[in-house]
């Protein structure tokens, strides 16, 4: 079973998106920030198959996160959503460490999708 970490300030999405990993039968841990998000990765050693972290987060936002979480877990698979095209643009030149980034809203067949496909 897949181990996902779920990174989102908005407790509604990230319920949402937790819940729907989960039905498809992931492993799932969230945390509120990337601040968190990034405690998690580091107290399970960077151990999660896949990332999804939110973009537009206080505290760290995920664009900084994903950074520092790749530069100490290289290989770990990243995967980030937004709902602003500004910080969609933002995350252009992370191509090297984050796999996609999805855009919000996302339904839950989306989001199952996309989480399937960066798992590949």
């Amino acid at each position: 079973m897949a181990k996902v970490l779920i990174v989102e300030d908005d407790e509604a999405v990230r319920t949402f998106t937790a819940r729907a990993i989960a039905s498809a039968g992931f492993e799932v841990s969230t945390a509120e920030d990337g601040d968190e998000g990034l405690s998690s990765i580091r107290e399970n050693e960077g151990r999660f198959d896949l990332v999804l972290s939110d973009i537009r987060m206080p505290a760290m936002d995920g664009i900084e996160m994903a950074k520092r979480a790749a530069g100490e877990f290289p290989g770990l698979k990243i995967l980030l959503m937004t709902g602003y095209a500004e910080q969609r643009e933002r995350a252009a030149d992370l191509e090297d460490i984050v796999i996609d980034v999805v855009p919000k809203p996302f339904s839950l067949a989306q989001i199952r999708e996309k989480v399937a496909k960066a798992l590949i």
